[in-house]
């Protein structure tokens, strides 16, 4: 059963933040093992030359831009991607009408607070464990798709021009979606058009967004603005902050600062494309640092399957050598998970695995 309202009194951290407080409040202090480490002179970092795959999908032939996503599927789960098709003027004003929103008094951002039967408004957690330690950041969560779950009466009404430029954003965002899906299933040797099928088709797939802001933070080497997790949907198109960054990718023990490329989209697999694939395409643990003099507006994308489709391994990726890894399960069943324990990792996609001793699906790369 789900609850109804969130199990102690919300904290909204952008109003914490502007308290001018020198110390964060126990509450949001994570434990040593997985803060972020915070150098205090530059580093020599082995790490500053790696960056996630880019793809230039300008004049790119069908062929050759599903072996360069598939490749990056494959390797990282994660990659950018330019000449998308999404125009930047759109990106811009997406970005901007969300910073003025969070710029807004808080009793204006209020009327719009969540619970957490939807998520859908203006919340500051993720996860209903009482006593959980919590996250730097604040965000609005939004259904998009399908149609008979958008309620623009719940978006906000300022600034005046939210709603129009979002509803565009969120049309041309929903195309590129298709145009990936597209690529993957050409990727797996699949018909073009199965994981759209298996999504619910065009009208079927389900797309919201959550606007996350990140506030600077006095001590940010102590807690997180996301805490490390993989997507339990079907596929991320994250647009990130174009000034600070702050997004990490888990890449074996080791986290890697996503360098966000001009005018350009992060792409990453969620669980179901995971399970879809068989773990051909995994899912890939990230997480969000924070900054202490800057704060940071990223708008997440999540298109996902049907809610209430069984997503299972496709027939055709299923073989003796490779059995089935995953039981039949809607994703409505699977984000039951997501929303009783906040985020956790990879181990809710990992405790579905049929074989736990396999080691195809038992680490993200």
């Amino acid at each position: 059963m789900e609850c109804q309202d969130w199990p102690e009194p919300v904290i909204r951290v952008q109003a914490l933040a502007q308290s001018g407080i020198n110390k964060i409040p126990e509450r949001f202090v994570k434990p040593e093992s997985v803060r972020p480490v915070v150098h205090k002179k530059p580093p020599v970092d082995h790490h500053d030359d790696i960056n996630i795959p880019l793809i230039d999908l300008k004049g790119l032939p069908e062929k050759e831009a599903a072996r360069l996503v598939g490749e990056a599927c494959r390797e990282w789960g994660f990659f950018q991607v330019v000449n998308h098709g999404v125009r930047e003027e759109l990106m811009r004003k997406a970005r901007e009408v969300w910073r003025e929103f969070f710029m807004q008094p808080l009793e204006e951002k209020e009327k719009y607070a969540n619970s957490p039967t939807t998520y859908e408004g203006y919340g500051s957690r993720l996860g209903v464990k009482k006593g959980a330690i919590l996250d730097w950041s604040d965000y609005f969560f939004l259904h998009y798709t399908p149609l008979s779950l958008r309620n623009q009466a719940k978006w906000p009404s300022l600034p005046p021009s939210l709603r129009k430029v979002i509803n565009e954003y969120g049309e041309e965002v929903v195309k590129l979606g298709g145009r990936i899906l597209k690529l993957l299933s050409l990727n797996l040797g699949l018909q073009e058009d199965f994981l759209m099928k298996a999504f619910g088709g065009e009208e079927g797939v389900g797309a919201c967004l959550r606007v996350n802001y990140y506030p600077s933070c006095p001590q940010p080497d102590l807690t997180l603005g996301l805490s490390s997790h993989s997507d339990p949907g079907g596929m991320t198109i994250l647009l990130p902050d174009d000034h600070v960054s702050g997004l990490q990718v888990r890449r074996a023990d080791d986290w890697i600062t996503v360098k966000p490329v001009p005018g350009a989209f992060i792409i990453n697999m969620g669980d179901q494309i995971q399970v879809l694939s068989n773990a051909i395409f995994k899912s890939i643990e990230h997480r969000v640092i924070v900054n202490s003099n800057k704060d940071r507006v990223s708008l997440a994308f999540f298109y996902n399957p049907k809610s209430d489709l069984l997503i299972q391994p496709a027939k055709e990726l299923v073989t003796e050598d490779r059995p089935s890894l995953y039981p039949p399960m809607t994703f409505d069943e699977y984000r039951l998970y997501i929303r009783t324990k906040g985020p956790s990792g990879k181990s809710q996609v990992e405790s579905l695995n049929n074989s736990s001793s396999s080691s195809s699906s038992s680490k993200s790369p």
